[in-house]
């Protein structure tokens, strides 16, 4: 909940506790209709959220636990709409609901990202993500830099310095909430705070000028964080304790938040069977391919953005003619303004694992950066539901977002997007490896079986062409992992997810499917949880959203 930037602290406990009186209206009195469930999810994302005092969002102890107690009675109201007899599209949009509220729950309970995770307290994103909202736990007041048009103008200067002067006060508060004694959180977020400092820092050169105020907020702000760095790195020591949630926490978080249907084991035998499956599929495209000449990476500048722009136009192109999806020219222009800039290395130098693939071929990887083109389609095509047209909370949609961009890297491949290019394919086995690597070190880090280093290891070795030799971004990868339960396995339980209810839904289809008309109706259906698309598009509901 957001209130005025100057009420006391008490005034803010009261205002929680009004907006979940379950006696107003009593619940029995609701009738059930879907206006009901909208005006209760607008209610609801306001109650999610902290209130603010002084531009600082209130994560302290005494605010939290009164949330929490406070979550029944917003539950209760859910609980009392009748949705059962409602139509399919509308009973989906209160499964939404349902599993924005477990996981505040969860939160309170396990995760406690306030308390536990340095990282949380980040404010300054400097890039979009690649999906609907920030990977991982984030910060009520967060600021995204790159929301901003620059120069900017004196109402632009004016509000950010006001956003960025709030950033000491947070860190400030966060000294105090951060009880946590996970180990690898506590180190991990070292990095985070190096990297918020990097941004402002190139932040004030670049606005160096526009408003004395702004340039005196960076400043205060970098200083915040510089010491607050400081402080993490002396209390790192420490904080002793694992950092996974447990093996029972993560397999509820995916049933009942993120509605994926597989426990943490089951998503250790995928993953196995998905890292198996990589590496002898890679091997015997190797072989096939042995008398073939080895893909060269792209040398200059110049090769790089004629390639790149090329890369676009054939993906585009391939997705039209051969009647995957429905295309439309903004999907073209979407994809293209992401294809970044030429960076040299060594003859023998390895840059970035991604960069590898993208250097090779950049074809394959607009497989995968598809999800440009559904980010533009959420802006474009905004889904009718006014609970799916928005981001949901807690990550909900990463096994969708992130399984469909993984997938598309090998059913592409399927389809026919490197039938001449055969030394591609083996990129898309290499990808594929290195996720489920990655994914298996992200479950056993959750499940107290690794450590931090035991998974950076782990992921590296499994890597094939040694191509993932930058514990940096490994770090970084399993930090985001940790952070938030299920985000690693999610490129592959996702897909894994998609291809079955293809498969389902060409059974039902019989002889009148197409691939096209798939697709279509796949992405109407906005980006939410498998299993609930999988209901709008065939009638089966799954057994973990059945009330019992």
């Amino acid at each position: 909940m957001t209130v005025s930037t100057g009420a006391t602290p008490a005034a803010l406990l009261l205002a929680v506790a009004a907006a979940c009186s379950p006696g107003d209206p009593p619940v029995a009195e609701l009738d059930g209709q879907y206006e009901d469930l909208v005006e209760l999810f607008r209610e609801w994302r306001e109650f999610e959220a902290p209130a603010f005092v002084n531009g600082v969002p209130d994560y302290s102890e005494g605010t939290m636990a009164l949330q929490h107690a406070m979550l029944p009675a917003m539950r209760a109201r859910l609980d009392a709409l009748k949705h059962e007899n409602w139509p399919v599209s509308r009973q989906i949009d209160w499964h939404l609901v349902r599993a924005e509220m477990n996981g505040l729950d969860f939160d309170h309970r396990v995760r406690r990202p306030w308390a536990r995770d340095p990282a949380f307290y980040v404010m300054i994103h400097a890039a979009q993500s690649d999906v609907p909202a920030h990977e991982g736990a984030v910060v009520h007041g967060w600021i995204d830099l790159w929301t901003y048009e620059y120069p900017l103008s004196p109402e632009d200067a004016q509000e950010l310095a006001g956003r960025i002067a709030a950033i000491p006060g947070v860190l400030e508060q966060a000294r105090t909430n951060l009880t946590g004694e996970a180990h690898d959180l506590w180190v991990a977020g070292l990095r985070s705070y190096r990297a918020q400092s990097r941004d402002l820092a190139t932040l004030a050169e670049r606005v160096a000028g526009t408003s004395e105020a702004l340039d005196a907020a960076i400043t205060a702000a970098g200083m915040a964080t510089d010491e607050f760095h400081d402080w993490l790195e002396g209390e790192a020591g420490l904080r002793r304790a694992p950092s996974g949630i447990g093996r029972d926490n993560y397999t509820w978080y995916m049933r009942n938040v993120h509605l994926v249907p597989f426990s943490w084991e089951e998503q250790v035998t995928l993953m196995r069977r998905e890292l198996a499956r990589a590496h002898s599929a890679l091997r015997l495209e190797e072989h096939r391919n042995r008398g073939l000449p080895e893909l060269t990476r792209i040398e200059t500048a110049e090769e790089y953005d004629r390639r790149l722009n090329e890369s676009v136009t054939e993906y585009i192109t391939f997705l039209e003619e051969n009647e995957i999806q429905r295309v439309e020219p903004w999907m073209d222009a979407a994809l293209r303004a992401k294809n970044g800039s030429f960076t040299p290395a060594g003859p023998n130098e390895i840059r970035n694992f991604f960069q590898e693939i993208n250097y090779r071929d950049p074809v394959v990887l607009r497989t995968h950066l598809h999800h440009w083109i559904e980010l533009a389609t959420m802006v474009e095509e905004p889904h009718a539901s006014p609970i799916r047209s928005v981001p949901l909370l807690y990550n909900i949609w990463d096994a969708r977002s992130e399984g469909l961009a993984t997938g598309m890297e090998e059913m592409m491949m399927h389809a026919g997007l490197f039938a001449d290019k055969p030394r591609s394919r083996e990129l898309v086995w290499i990808m594929l490896a290195q996720r489920a690597a990655r994914a298996l070190s992200g479950l056993y880090l959750h499940g107290n079986v690794f450590d931090m280093e035991e998974a950076v290891a782990h992921a590296t070795e499994w890597t094939p062409r040694g191509w993932l030799p930058d514990a940096a971004l490994v770090r970084s990868e399993q930090h985001l992992y940790l952070r938030q339960p299920g985000y690693g396995t999610s490129y592959l339980t996702g897909k894994v997810e998609i291809e079955e209810l293809m498969g389902e839904w060409a059974l039902r289809e019989g002889e009148s499917f197409t691939l096209k008309r798939f697709f279509d109706d796949f992405f109407a259906s906005g980006v939410i949880p498998v299993v609930l698309t999988r209901w709008e598009m065939t009638g089966n509901i799954e057994e973990l959203l059945i009330e019992r």
